[in-house]
Parts: structure tokens; sequence; C-alpha cells
């Protein structure tokens, strides 16, 4: 089958690694330039490095290997520590840091020559029962049996199937950096909270550390005019690190993402045009699911495309496959955490000691649930 996908990121890159796998012929259309290697670092839960090693991606030695989760409070309290080495175990694959341009690096380099086209921006598509015709705004047309609309949380993919607007603010931004690391967090992934936002980081090899702070951002509010400035008012008076490394940092060190959600649709495409990743189900980057779950989308897909004869079926059958784990990841990734508004208080440092640490063993057994109910693809989700 010739398959074209629109978006060379990390789902697009994915998904021609696995059709080309199953013996498709696939051409990515891509309307950047070249291969867009920039941004922070990506975690890369049980679920998501396994479907990349099924995708022929070895990550050994890329990034950093976590072994432990740890949530604390602003102050510094643990309350709470996941084993990922326990469940790395269990589930045959690792939790994984690895910087966004070194996985896309990995995902091209796994492709034939010629494989991605770039500075092709869909203008048009149509689609018919023998096939896809899609139309660039450089005047050239592409034709296929079925279409892959992997062009991100801005999708002009989706637009043109679905239509309707682009994903709506949620009232939160990140603001997020990978930068040399000012000292060493080991194989751990931390999580600060309190009512004023939120302050992660954690490693991501080569000496370098992957951090962030969620903070408000209400819709139609200015963009900060120097944001390291507001996270140092902000974050003032917070328990060790987060100090540490707001004094090692520059001012054009901090990126600044604001939070979208996308509506997850019931159908994802229309006739033979699918959409994955954040085209499908953009959602804020809380609990790390975005990759994750565009990765789930790929072996969807790519099963489906596989194993149903007629390809207009497609559409529905991956819908109805990934629509309910989609949904749920977007709910947990937008509801547990609040950086504003009355559910802060349960944030607070009072509250939060008051309820005391959680056993690294429920926590564990708690992390692992959450995988199985989001995965298709680890252990009980198959069995």
């Amino acid at each position: 089958m010739r398959v074209l996908v629109v978006g060379a990121g990390i789902s697009g890159l994915a998904a021609a690694r696995g059709l080309i796998a199953a013996g498709h012929e696939v051409t990515v259309l891509e309307q950047a330039p070249g291969l867009r290697l920039g941004g922070g670092a990506v975690t890369l839960w049980c679920n998501g490095t396994a479907i990349l090693d099924g995708l022929g991606v070895g990550l050994e030695g890329e990034g950093q290997r976590l072994a432990t989760l740890s949530l604390r409070t602003a102050g510094g309290r643990r309350v709470l520590e996941v084993d990922l080495e326990a469940l790395a175990e269990r589930f045959g694959s690792a939790a994984r840091v690895i910087p966004r341009g070194s996985l896309i690096t990995l995902l091209d380099g796994g492709l034939p020559a010629g494989t991605v086209r770039f500075g092709e921006q869909v203008a048009d598509l149509r689609t018919d029962a023998g096939g896809v015709r899609v139309r660039t705004r450089a005047g050239r047309e592409y034709g296929g049996d079925f279409l892959v609309g992997a062009d991100g949380v801005h999708s002009r993919v989706r637009a043109l199937l679905l239509g309707g607007g682009p994903a709506p603010l949620t009232g939160a931004a990140t603001c997020q950096g990978l930068t040399p690391a000012p000292f060493d967090p080991g194989p751990v992934t931390t999580l600060m909270i309190g009512r004023r936002g939120d302050f992660g980081f954690m490693g991501a090899g080569d000496g370098l550390m992957q951090w962030f702070f969620d903070v408000p951002w209400p819709p139609g509010a200015p963009p900060w005019g120097r944001p390291l400035e507001m996270l140092r008012r902000r974050f003032a008076g917070w328990g060790p690190p987060v100090g540490r490394l707001l004094a090692s940092l520059e001012d054009g060190d901090v990126e600044v993402f604001p939070h979208t959600r996308h509506k997850v649709p019931s159908r994802w495409g229309v006739g033979r045009c699918a959409l994955l990743g954040d085209a499908a189900h953009g959602m804020p980057p809380v609990t790390a699911q975005g990759t994750n779950q565009a990765l789930e989308d790929v072996a969807a897909l790519v099963d489906r495309l596989n194993t149903v004869s007629d390809p207009a079926a497609v559409v529905g059958a991956y819908s109805a496959a990934r629509r309910r784990r989609a949904a749920l990841a977007s709910a947990v990734a937008s509801h547990s955490l609040a950086v504003s508004g009355p559910r802060t208080l349960l944030q607070s440092e009072h509250l939060m000691r008051v309820n005391g640490a959680v056993p690294p063993r429920l926590a564990t057994r708690g992390f692992g649930r959450l995988l199985h109910a989001l995965s298709g693809r680890t252990p009980a989700a198959r069995g």
C-alpha cells in the first residue's frame, strides 16, 4: 500500500518506520526545510520505549535511563516514590529521558533516503474510493492509498478532515529548557508540587538536564517579557534544588509553551485518512503522556493497516482501539495537577504533609496500573 504521512516529528517518523517495516511504500511530507531538532527532552515510559524497540529504534546508551519517579512537596518533603526499575522488569522495557532532537535523528536514520520530502506544506487533500491526493502550497501533488495526519497540535490535516478551530488553551503554560546540569540528578525524575505551580527535573544524558515549571497563563494574557524573572519571583522560597537551578539559568534558556487540549474525537479521520499524535488528541504535557500516547497510536494504526483488508475500514477500527485510552490520558494530563483555583489547596505544603508519604510499593503498583490503563502494549493490556 502507498501511504502518505504528513509531518516529520516523532509520531510521523515513527509511523513511517513501522509502515515501511510492514512492507508499505511511504512518503513523508514535512513543511519545514529540514528536520526540526530543537525543543527539550521527552520522557518515555515503559510502553513508549517498548514500542520504539519494536520499531527497531534502540535506545540503549541514549539519554538517561530512569530508575525512580519521586514526588515531593514545594518544600522538598518526599510524598511518594515509584520504582521504575521494578516496572521495567515487569513490562520488559525501561523508562528513559532522551532529547527530542536525538530521538528524531534516530528515527530518521532508519528510513530509506528520500522518504521525507521537505518544504511540502499541505494546502488541500481529496479522498475517494480509489485513494488520497494531496496538493501542497508549492503546487506539487502526491497520491496514495492511505494518508496519516501526524502534523501536530496545529494540524492542517485535522482541520481539513474534521473542521473546527485550533486546540483551545487550558489556562496554563510550561516554561522549560534543556541545559547543562548544575548538579547530578542521577537516574531520578523529580516532580515538586505546590500551590503556585509545579517544578520538575531529570537528567537527559551527556551532562544535560531537562527541567520545567508549570504556571498559570489565562487565555488572553500577554506573554511574559522576561519569563526567567517571573519564575524566580514565583518560586522564591521553594525547597532545594529550585533556587540552584534557577540561579544557573540565563534569559535565553527558557522556552514557553501554552497548554492546549483537543477534544478527543470519536472517529480519528475520514475515509482513507487517519490522525495520530497531537493532531488527534493534543493534551497538556503534565504526566508526560503526549509522546507515549502518540507512539501507542503508531502501533495501533500499523496493526490495523496490516490486518484490516479494506483501507476505508481502517479508520473505524483504529479509532475504536485508541479513543478510550487516549481520552483517559488526556483527562489525567489535564486534571491531575492544578496551577490555579481552589484545587491548589490540596497541593499546599500542610495538606500534603498531613496526608503523609505513600509507601513505595503502593506507589509503584499504582503507577503500574496507570500504565496498564493507558497502554495497549503492556503485558496486562495484551493478556
